[in-house]
């Protein structure tokens, strides 16, 4: 198609008109100095303030940019020329970014159908490849030793914005047969790179392959962004021959011609507050069940696993990141690990925190390579040499990546993701590339224990089978047990089975029911629109069972916007006090890991471990919406931490066993008792019985719990094998109210032997 000249010299002038005496004369006056004193040579036009004055060049330039850009781009030359005549070399043209709301123009990569070719649209997605910046020939010199005459010779290929493509052939030959002989440095070169963009991970549509574009940049838009950048950039699309048979069957590859790169930081899909909302999060930040309250609040629908609840809430938020002048970096997000049963919702917990935290990443172990969770080396298809391909973790920069079936993965694999966990970059040295990318993310992984369930004889280290130099990178690793208890297996039953009547019934009790019941109340209540509405149906007995401590839970849009106002805006800071706690407890922490036989924490307890507890007290207080850290923050992430190493599930789970099993050798012993009470003998060796039954009859339940508590205690926190009775006796002693005869200690420790708890042999204790 052949451009009317005459066309394109009356938008010149429309244009010129507009920047020279219109309002655009107003408007970038001030924008084009400021570019000849940067020494730039690129002006961004807004479209909107061209639709607002001149509406008939906005809709061409978006409909038909090829006719329309350069009328624009000679106009802003001659405006240019005219501020600063000296300013431009001859030849040099000023080159034009566009910005501004581009209406159903403004796409993703997946929206870019072939109803868009030949106009101008604005994309956005993450930038996943970037080529090596190459020098591409804009004019050629060339010299001919024959006739001593030079002659030049101008290239412009499809891709270019200015004037009609030309020839890509260097003349070897004038018009007369002579040689001639290229002046390499006489010519002029633009600057050129090709980038692919990719659809941002939480919008892809699942099930399907993500969509990516081909982006080609020059001149001053090289090397503005990198893998792993999200992106908004302005360009015309174009569809180019391929060099393998494009044009033979048809089909033909696309491209996006950039003409303006803005980079979006993460706050690009950042939720809006209003005023309401800021006044609701200070009045929840100032409860004082804020912690529980955000816990709850998190996947409702898995049943219990408070704890690791609240510990993901604290994961979303993170502490504090602290680059040092000296060049140290210091991460503040915080890694997780679950390992337990299979179904205890280890899974479900890691696609509750897809939904909630503002950017996260799911992979699993087996469908993720090293590579593919780092960064890769990769061969370009249509030049040949290589490029950086960005993997999940450095595209989930300041997000979170969420990694099931950890145990899966190869040790090789496993190894790759090492330097993510503690530098938080990736750092690449292959095929001749050295480079190191931005990888700042939690890691939240879940794996079954090595044997496929929990091994309770073995320790958490052997049950797990994962070196300690993987382990210590995780700040918390919780180990999740299935429980096999009747009343917790009635609650979850209970809670599954309403979950699933609530999904299903869509009428009966459904519409009316659901919203007439409580709605007067929650009509009262100003903060009704951030918790969710009571059910009967959905929350069963739940206010019933619980008057006291309403369960309250958050809605997920407000949980989504209180968690990322406290990530994003709260930077708390170390106090005195808290530091003092924090070295203390990290002291005692280290002391009782030294002094265990069989060391029974989860993780070791290393200096990693004391970073551990400063992140975990930090994003409590960013939860409380806090700028220092206090005393109180530090004790809310030590409960965390100690539920963490100390496994209290797996130990809450042996007391009940055991409770369970005193209780049923009581009833036998009961019964043998009543028996020998009949046959009335009053032989030595059933006095001794009768004597021994009468003593445990005298010590209350009570009294026999506090001291299997105390007991229990105090071998869980020096991880004892053995202990005599005489110094139990004196523990117990110094530590209860009401001091124990030597008599009671025996009884309460035989009938513990009677329960294969413990084994009594010369005096010595041995904990079973």
């Amino acid at each position: 198609m052949e451009i009317n000249e005459e066309a394109m010299a009356a938008q010149k002038r429309a244009f010129l008109k507009y920047f020279d005496q219109g309002a655009g004369k107003v408007i970038y006056t001030k924008s084009i100095r400021d570019m000849i004193s940067n020494k730039r040579r690129r002006l961004i036009v807004g479209i909107d303030d061209l639709r607002n004055s001149v509406p008939d060049l906005a809709r061409g330039l978006i409909r038909n940019p090829g006719e329309y850009m350069q009328p624009i781009s000679d106009a802003l030359t001659e405006v240019t020329r005219g501020l600063d005549p000296k300013y431009l070399k001859e030849g040099e043209h000023v080159l034009v970014g566009f910005s501004g709301p581009f209406g159903f123009h403004k796409v993703t990569p997946r929206d870019l159908m072939s109803s868009f070719i030949g106009s101008m649209v604005c994309v956005e997605g993450i930038v996943t490849k970037c080529s090596l910046v190459r020098p591409k020939v804009v004019k050629s010199v060339h010299y001919c030793p024959t006739t001593s005459q030079f002659m030049s010779r101008e290239y412009r290929d499809i891709t270019s914005t200015m004037g009609l493509p030309t020839g890509s052939v260097y003349p070897t030959r004038d018009e007369n047969g002579n040689l001639l002989v290229t002046e390499y440095g006489l010519c002029e070169y633009k600057d050129h790179q090709t980038l692919s963009m990719q659809e941002v991970p939480e919008n892809s549509a699942p099930g399907q392959l993500p969509r990516t574009v081909d982006i080609i940049i020059e001149d001053d838009l090289v090397d503005s962004c990198k893998p792993g950048d999200r992106v908004s950039i302005v360009g015309i699309y174009k569809a180019l021959p391929g060099k393998s048979k494009g044009s033979l069957n048809g089909v033909f590859r696309t491209v996006l011609i950039a003409n303006n790169v803005s980079l979006l930081n993460k706050e690009a899909n950042a939720p809006i507050y209003s005023l309401e909302d800021l006044k609701r999060m200070k009045e929840i930040s100032k409860r004082n069940d804020t912690f529980d309250l955000l816990g709850n609040s998190l996947a409702p629908s898995i049943y219990g696993h408070l704890w690791i609840k609240k510990a993901v809430i604290l994961l979303m938020l993170s502490g504090v990141e602290k680059n040092l002048k000296n060049g140290t970096h210091l991460r503040g997000d915080i890694n997780m690990m679950m390992v337990g049963d299979p179904s205890v919702a280890k899974s479900q917990l890691l696609r509750a925190v897809m939904n909630i935290a503002p950017l996260a990443i799911s992979t699993t172990g087996r469908g993720s390579s090293g590579v593919g969770l780092t960064a890769a080396v990769t061969s370009d298809q249509e030049t040949g040499e290589r490029r950086l391909e960005a993997g999940a973790m450095v595209l989930a920069d300041r997000g979170v990546v969420c990694i099931d079936e950890f145990d899966k993965m190869n040790d090789q694999d496993r190894v790759a993701i090492h330097e993510v966990m503690e530098q938080q970059t990736v750092t690449i040295a292959k095929a001749g590339i050295h480079a190191s990318l931005n990888a700042r993310c939690s890691v939240i992984a879940a794996a079954n224990p090595i044997y496929g369930t929990y091994d309770r004889s073995l320790t958490p280290t052997k049950n797990i089978g994962l070196p300690d130099s993987l382990l210590s990178r995780f700040d918390l690793l919780f180990i999740v047990l299935d429980q096999m208890d009747p009343e917790i297996d009635r609650q979850i039953s209970e809670h599954v089975c309403r979950m699933h009547r609530y999904c299903s019934d869509d009428g009966g009790i459904g519409a009316l029911g659901r919203t007439s019941r409580y709605t007067e109340e929650d009509d009262g209540d100003i903060n009704a629109s951030i918790f969710v509405k009571y059910d009967r149906v959905l929350h069963g007995q739940e206010r019933k069972r619980s008057k006291k401590a309403k369960h309250e839970k958050l809605t997920i849009k407000f949980l989504k916007k209180y968690i990322h106002y406290a990530k994003n805006r709260i930077q708390p800071k170390l106090t005195d006090e808290a530091s003092d706690h924090i070295a203390t407890s990290y002291a005692e922490l280290r002391d009782a890991s030294a002094n265990a036989k069989s060391g029974g924490g989860t993780l070791p307890i290393t200096a990693r471990t004391l970073e551990t507890i400063i992140r975990l007290s930090t994003a409590h207080a960013k939860m409380r919406l806090r700028n220092e850290v206090l005393k109180a923050d530090v004790e809310a992430a030590l409960q965390v931490l100690n539920f963490a190493i100390y496994h209290k599930e797996l130990t809450d789970m042996e007391e009940r066993e055991q409770r369970e099993l005193e209780m049923q050798q009581k009833a036998e012993h009961d019964a043998a008792t009543s028996g020998g009470n009949v046959n009335g003998s009053s032989a030595d060796p059933l006095d001794m019985d009768i004597d021994g039954v009468q003593e445990r009859e005298d010590i209350s339940a009570d009294r026999i719990e506090t001291f299997e508590s105390i007991l229990g205690q105090h071998v869980l926190a020096n991880h004892l094998d053995q202990i005599s009775i005489a110094e139990i006796e004196q523990l117990v002693n110094r530590e209860a109210a009401a001091p124990y005869t030597r008599r009671q200690v025996s009884s309460i420790l035989e009938r513990m032997q009677d329960s294969n708890r413990i084994m009594i042999k010369d005096g010595i204790v041995r904990i079973i």
